[in-house]
């Protein structure tokens, strides 16, 4: 029997290519290395928590929900700084994924996720299924999780949307993008880890270089894998969560050893 240290892992001598915000690397990249893969940062969004009275109003009135959705980690972080939320007696929390639980449990708030970590999912759970007549408060960010919004109004609800931080598109540095182009020399051996089509749309904008749409995806959602089929990749798997162990189990099992 081959001795553990012998055993090919499964993504051996892969490059993972990370699109998260900047401090926001190190959950792929301890995946990535269990998986025997080098981890690329290539931050395409910059997180700017917002602060002014619109946004505290907004959150205010949000809180002060029926029930109370924050959309990601990045949310729950920006709305804590701005107003701490509160805990209220049959006032049901809910996330979009794990890494939001987790997040909101730190701020002493017992919020619930769903088993499918994506906009379908939450809208799924049973506390959404009949909110006719009740104030829904939606912790979030310009753009994204439209889905969540309209679908929650056609129900008969009253969202109380509140945009707590901004992603805004910044320009890959000279030292990543040189290491991106070393790695596409090889983009059969290359992973593009997918949470954010916001993420996937700024890297694309900046004349990504010749390979990139020959590199392996695997993408957090079902929504997300299509966004890559449409911007030109053609090897594409979807995982079940944005997780990064999910993420890159699900790699594994499509294009790994």
């Amino acid at each position: 029997m081959p001795r553990l240290v012998d055993q090919a892992l499964p993504l051996q001598d892969w490059t993972v290519l990370s699109l998260r915000p900047r401090g926001q690397h190190a959950g792929l990249r301890a995946a990535a290395a269990r998986r025997g893969a080098r981890m690329l940062a290539l931050s395409t969004l910059a997180i700017t928590p917002l602060a002014d009275t619109n946004a505290r109003t907004a959150l205010a009135a949000a809180l002060a929900a029926d029930i109370v959705l924050c959309t990601s980690p990045n949310a729950a972080r920006a709305a804590a700084a701005l107003a701490a939320p509160r805990p209220r007696r049959n006032r049901p929390w809910l996330a979009v994924g794990s890494g939001t639980q987790r997040a909101l449990h730190r701020q002493g708030i017992a919020a619930r996720a769903p088993a499918r970590m994506d906009s379908e999912g939450l809208l799924g759970m049973p506390q959404l299924a009949d909110v006719q007549g009740k104030t829904i408060g939606l912790i979030t960010a310009p753009g994204g999780r439209g889905l969540l919004a309209a679908t929650l109004a056609a129900r008969g609800a009253t969202v109380r949307r509140a945009d707590v931080y901004a992603r805004q598109a910044v320009a890959l540095a000279a030292r990543p993008r040189a290491a991106l182009a070393a790695a596409l020399q090889r983009p059969a051996r290359v992973l593009l880890v997918l949470s954010s089509g916001e993420a996937l749309d700024a890297l694309l904008a900046q004349q990504p270089p010749p390979g990139l749409h020959a590199v392996a995806v695997v993408a957090a959602s079902a929504r997300l894998a299509e966004a890559a089929r449409a911007a030109g990749f053609t090897r594409v798997a979807e995982a079940g969560s944005a997780r990064p162990g999910a993420l890159l189990a699900a790699a594994a099992h499509a294009f790994g050893a």
